[in-house]
């Protein structure tokens, strides 16, 4: 069971990315793959539409209405669900901010990988900063 960053929501989405081709097919068979959840929070979906439809960050933009139908088309595959915080999230997360490199830029992060610890996920990410928090598993699929 995995839980997906917003990251991997954009390299799979759009082919101005290097990461794309790769992401595209490991992101199409886990959405495929009905047998294994597959959790996208509602922080990466946010993010998502944010980062798509931003044309400083997109270019071309992609309108927030195309960027929700795409969440959309995700969250009705039957294997996606989004998890949310328990009462056990805020023990990760007051680890996961009392770390020695945390910095104001972590501070997202360490919310995610609060979430993937609580429901025992792996975190899916190219973002290498989730390797800073103490027994989340990560996965990288665009390498």
């Amino acid at each position: 069971m995995r839980l997906l960053d917003a990251n991997i929501l954009m390299y799979a989405s759009f082919d101005v990315f290097p990461q794309h081709v790769h992401t595209r097919k490991w992101l199409d068979a886990r959405l495929n793959d009905n047998d294994t959840p597959l959790g996208i929070p509602w922080e990466s979906i946010t993010a998502f539409v944010r980062l798509s439809s931003n044309p400083r960050i997109m270019s071309p933009a992609i309108s927030v209405a195309d960027a929700w139908n795409q969440v959309r088309s995700w969250l009705a595959q039957p294997c996606v669900w989004t998890p949310v915080a328990t009462a056990r999230h805020r023990h990760y997360l007051d680890a996961f901010l009392n770390i020695s490199e945390m910095n104001y830029k972590l501070v997202a992060d360490a919310q995610l990988a609060a979430l993937a610890m609580e429901h025992g996920l792996v975190m899916v990410s190219a973002d290498s900063d989730f390797r800073l928090f103490l027994g989340l598993r990560v996965e990288d699929p665009t390498i």
